[in-house]
């Protein structure tokens, strides 16, 4: 098995892509290998048949940020071509690693436990919800190390908290707990069992009719966007024309009428 592929692995089963972080005894701190296997292990999914994604990391951490050791070497370098190179789409590659998971056309759900910091926190935000264990932590990191978010933070937090909390994260790096993540909106809801939480929720989400969420989560992007209200309303007529009467919600009306599970081509 390649160093990057060690870092991340990826098991799809009942259409639900299970994507976890596997470097517990550093934390899942990411590295360059751990960077790349993220972005794999995105790839990986996109080009699968999931309907949803649990993302998760092994051991007592979701992720404690970069590491630090790892990276030290391009803070002292004069070149910084490396931060300015758009290697994915939009993005350079450390924030493709969490761009990517929103770039999904499918819902991602993370389960976090533990430290949730920097890197760990940027790459949760891509997700769709956040699941989060009463003992995480999370913090905008980089402040710390005299650095800003540069991960897509400022691309996703400002959907998420006020700007007085956005501004506070970030000047302070200082870890706030689940309860009050929650309440300023960067944790959906708190579970005593995280993964197992992000994993129901993930089947719930697979038994849907899979163009339908397509659909719902391209549409709330778009509502998300900016645009105005009359291009929501019309992206809204235009999304559900290609749904109404189709195969796919027929059958979902059949299995409601006759109480069964919807099955799906």
């Amino acid at each position: 098995m390649a160093e990057e592929n060690a870092r991340v692995s990826v098991e799809i089963r009942d259409h639900v892509a299970h994507v976890t972080l596997t470097r517990a005894d550093k934390m899942n701190a990411v590295d360059k290998h751990m960077l790349a296997a993220v972005i794999q292990a995105a790839e990986e999914v996109a080009a699968s048949d999931a309907r949803a994604v649990v993302l998760s990391g092994e051991g007592k951490s979701f992720c404690a940020g970069l590491d630090v050791m790892s990276f030290a070497a391009m803070g002292q370098m004069q070149d910084t071509g490396w931060i300015m190179d758009r290697t994915e789409g939009d993005a350079n590659d450390f924030q493709a690693v969490a761009m990517m998971w929103r770039a999904l056309d499918i819902p991602v759900i993370a389960a976090l436990q533990g430290a949730t910091f920097g890197a760990g926190l940027q790459i949760a935000l891509g997700a769709d919800m956040r699941i989060a264990a009463p003992d995480a932590k999370l913090a905008v990191m980089e402040m710390k190390w005299g650095l800003i978010p540069d991960m897509g933070g400022m691309a996703l937090l400002p959907q998420l908290v006020r700007s007085d909390v956005l501004r506070m994260l970030t000047y302070t790096a200082t870890p706030v707990e689940a309860e009050q993540a929650e309440r300023w909106g960067l944790v959906t809801e708190i579970a005593e069992d995280p993964l197992a939480r992000a994993q129901a929720l993930a089947a719930e989400i697979a038994g849907k009719g899979p163009n339908a969420i397509r659909a719902a989560k391209r549409l709330i992007a778009y509502a998300e966007s900016g645009a105005s209200a009359a291009e929501v309303l019309l992206r809204e007529s235009e999304e559900q024309a290609a749904l109404i009467g189709k195969p796919e919600q027929m059958e979902v009306v059949m299995a409601n009428m006759q109480k069964r599970p919807p099955v799906f081509k």
